[in-house]
């Protein structure tokens, strides 16, 4: 318990970025217009913690097998702690942007091999809760991120003190990683039989230390065997995976969930959970951050309920059921946000003129159809437009003015509320009760599964190698996501948007049913066995009947 806590601080450290910057992107927008005006570049400071994590997932692959789990972890923690001071005194957007690269290369180095050293360190039959820990720590990450944005809303340098924070755990995670053994499987791998053994005794009692001594040995003396005729290089692997069908077939398994995991949009919802919460009509950052921390506290619950089932239910079943539930969700989300944008308050040219004659939307001015123009439409006719609600009523018709901090000011000076990203709704509330729902609903099943079956899928030789190349499926469908949201959202609007990833994930749906099998409870060696006889899913066939199918060679 100790080792799975203190390598899963690397999933604490990946669930914090990923919240954080939600709450801090609002408040790096009030601090640079040139965020504030541009979207591409909010996106940009997003994603390239993103890009970044590409990078570091490839490169932890590689350094998984070359220079062992411990060491890998220790060099993410570097770069995080690097990353988070430079973002704390960045000067400049670009600056923030490097700092965010840096810590995207530790998160990606972490994402997959905190949950590798647990998975290899833990007892088969208890092995998924104990990965689960990594999950359960990633929805802390982002609960204690939303908590920490909050405290430091009134505080001078709110997003520096946001972002610079995420040092402190890194620096946690590196002295205690110094007190923990090398991971026993990769121990001996590298011919270092006694430590191993060392390790695997305080694991499992002295008859399970000689079964699994013996199976290892069984296991690397094949694959030793294999390399000499292949070699042992990343390059030869990666070159030789696919010709090999127990790893292709762990492959398609690994990449299928990982990508799906990102495509059902859960990190729009992560990265800019607080906007979102502000297109359903809640304008206050406080407010959004606030509602935020519902959605968050939820996703860490959710990883609780998922450690106490993935061992009992399986990994299989608890991803069909999320992606069912994400599905109805996320229709749902689509119908609402479009009655929102529909039904928007009206805008009216007595308001629209009742500040300074300069104050008014140039383009509700010099519009033809001013006069069918509401909330949503002065939003989007221009970056330069914001929403003056009326008083008391927020509901009745009120301003399009120009955006910018006069009539902001102006705005709030007569106790109104002004919109620059959503729309006073009556039904926003509903949006955000639906939020949780998605995040009740995805966080036990396609929030914690995906990185438990990328852990045990995958024969010895290839694990390091065949996470790393999952991991970087993830992270780049993770990065084509939180690239392209906000992008989505005005030229699709949010309910189109939300349909579009309901789309992707009837398709991610139906190729989780079609391509991973159960792993639950299952040795290494058994995975091994079980993918290289095939497998063909049933729905009426229990497990043992599945895993004994043959499959039309791939």
């Amino acid at each position: 318990m100790r080792l799975a806590f203190s390598a899963g601080i690397g999933g604490l450290l990946f669930g914090y970025d990923t919240g954080v910057i939600s709450g801090a992107l609002l408040y790096i927008r009030d601090d640079f217009k040139s965020v504030e005006k541009k979207t591409w570049l909010q996106e940009t400071i997003v994603s390239m913690a993103v890009a970044g994590a590409i990078i570091g997932a490839a490169i932890g692959g590689w350094m998984n097998d070359k220079f062992g789990r411990k060491k890998s972890i220790l060099v993410a923690d570097f770069l995080f702690f690097v990353g988070a001071i430079i973002m704390a005194f960045a000067p400049t957007p670009v600056v923030i942007i490097i700092g965010r690269i840096f810590v995207g290369l530790g998160v990606g180095m972490a994402s997959m091999t905190s949950p590798l050293y647990i998975s290899e360190a833990s007892p088969a039959r208890i092995r998924g809760a104990l990965v689960s820990t990594n999950g359960l720590l990633i929805t802390g990450g982002q609960f204690l991120s939303y908590l920490i944005n909050l405290a430091f809303t009134k505080t001078p340098g709110t997003w520096r003190w946001m972002l610079g924070v995420a040092g402190i755990p890194a620096l946690l995670q590196f002295i205690l990683m110094l007190s923990l053994p090398e991971s026993p499987r990769w121990l001996y791998r590298q011919n270092k039989v006694d430590e191993a053994r060392d390790i695997l005794e305080k694991i499992y009692s002295a008859e399970e230390v000689e079964e699994e001594i013996k199976a290892l040995q069984l296991s690397i003396e094949h694959e030793k065997a294999e390399e000499a005729s292949i070699g042992g290089d990343t390059f030869s692997k990666l070159k030789n995976a696919w010709r090999n069908k127990v790893v292709r077939r762990g492959l398609y398994a690994g990449i299928t969930v990982q990508v799906a995991q990102q495509f059902v949009g859960i990190n729009t919802v992560m990265y800019y959970s607080p906007t979102i919460v502000q297109l359903a009509g809640f304008a206050s950052n406080k407010t959004a951050l606030a509602l935020s921390l519902v959605t968050s506290g939820l996703n860490a619950v959710g990883s609780i309920v998922s450690m106490a089932t993935v061992d009992r239910y399986g990994r299989r079943k608890l991803m069909i059921i999320s992606m069912i539930g994400i599905i109805i969700c996320l229709l749902a989300l689509t119908v609402v946000f479009q009655q929102s944008s529909v039904h928007s308050p009206s805008v009216s040219r007595t308001e629209s003129t009742h500040f300074s004659g300069n104050s008014t939307c140039s383009s509700y001015l010099t519009a033809s159809d001013a006069s069918s123009w509401n909330c949503m439409t002065c939003l989007k006719a221009s970056s330069e437009c914001g929403f003056c609600a009326s008083e008391p009523n927020i509901y009745h018709p009120g301003a399009c003015l120009a955006a910018n901090d006069a009539t902001k000011g102006a705005c709030g000076a007569e106790h109104r509320v002004w919109y620059t990203k959503g729309c006073p709704s009556k039904i926003g509330g509903l949006a955000v009760a639906l939020l949780g729902l998605y995040i009740i609903l995805y966080s036990p099943g396609m929030g914690t599964v995906p990185w438990i079956v990328n852990s045990e899928i995958y024969p010895l030789r290839y694990r390091g190698v065949g996470g790393g190349i999952a991991a970087v499926s993830n992270w780049c469908s993770n990065l084509l996501v939180s690239e392209t949201f906000l992008t989505l959202t005005e030229t699709i609007g949010s309910g189109g948007t939300f349909l579009l990833f309901a789309g992707i994930s009837f398709l991610g749906l139906i190729a989780i049913y079609f391509l991973v099998p159960e792993t639950k409870g299952l040795p290494f060696e058994e995975v091994e066995k079980m993918l290289e006889k095939g497998f063909r899913p049933s729905i009426c066939s229990k497990r043992k009947d599945v895993n004994k199918t043959d499959v039309n060679p791939a």
